[in-house]
């Protein structure tokens, strides 16, 4: 079995347990989901995103959930506390988390065979790229951090009193 295939392969048993458990997590969750530890993790935004698409398209947002970053997390918990049908859920995942696999070991072999073979020949110039890629990792994080805190501070409270006639 050359590398790709079993690094595909361990890939695709730790989606499957990751997903799975997430999408446990918030079966068990159910009702309570917007109270939960763990939906506290999640941003607003993106949990009433997900439970959205999911309301209304299901297992194909699911498995096509997968070849995003941070979406997948919000998508399988959703699913689970809306109590989507396993018959439903299990082969989004399957096909979804198959894509994943093989999209992070193909490009995540390549990337690194890439730096292995630059650092091989050109020793600086490999810690010059690495030095460089987590420079652009932190400071899109920096930039993402500094740019909520904005707009959170925006977001207008809410001042409007309710009108009650006893």
């Amino acid at each position: 079995m050359d590398k790709v295939a079993l690094t595909a392969a361990g890939l695709y048993v730790i989606v499957l347990l990751r997903a799975g458990g997430t999408f446990t997590v918030g079966w068990l969750a159910g009702a309570g989901v917007r109270r939960s530890r763990f939906a506290e993790r999640i941003p607003p935004a993106k949990f009433e995103r997900a439970e959205r698409l999911i309301q209304r398209w299901g297992a194909p947002v699911v498995a096509l959930s997968f070849l995003t970053v941070g979406f997948q997390t919000a998508a399988n918990f959703l699913a689970g506390s809306l109590r989507m049908p396993l018959l439903r859920y299990l082969p989004a995942l399957f096909v979804g988390g198959a894509g994943w696999a093989l999209v992070y070991a193909t490009a995540g072999i390549g990337a690194l065979e890439m730096l292995a073979k630059l650092f091989a020949e050109q020793t600086a110039l490999g810690v010059a790229v690495v030095a460089a890629l987590l420079l652009a990792v932190c400071g899109v994080g920096v930039y993402r951090r500094k740019h909520a805190a904005v707009g959170a501070s925006r977001t207008p409270t809410s001042t409007t009193s309710t009108f009650r006639s006893d």
